[in-house]
């Protein structure tokens, strides 16, 4: 699958000590994979949830939220937001 955009993990990481290799790790696993559905990638993902139509990865332990839209028929994975847990509790990104 294809990641759009890379960018807003480095920009996270950069902000939060700690959050550039389980984000990268994410990348990779993502990058490296192709899921037909929800239900591959959520084999794949065990911690993968969904809210309406976006995606919800859990990064780090709970640590970071991923915020996603997934386009399966294209392959690509479109990166809403990236968030601490704290900041996703509040609900903005909605």
């Amino acid at each position: 699958m294809k990641i759009i955009s890379n960018s807003a993990l480095r920009a996270f990481a950069a902000q939060h000590q700690g959050a550039e290799g389980p984000l990268q790790g994410w990348r990779r696993v993502i990058e490296r994979n192709r899921f037909s559905n929800w239900a591959e990638l959520k084999a794949a993902f065990n911690t993968v949830d969904k809210v309406g139509e976006l995606v919800v990865f859990d990064i780090g332990g709970n640590k970071y939220r991923l915020i996603s839209y997934i386009r399966f028929e294209k392959q690509i994975v479109y990166i809403k937001a990236v968030l601490t847990h704290r900041d996703y509790d509040k609900g903005a990104w909605k």
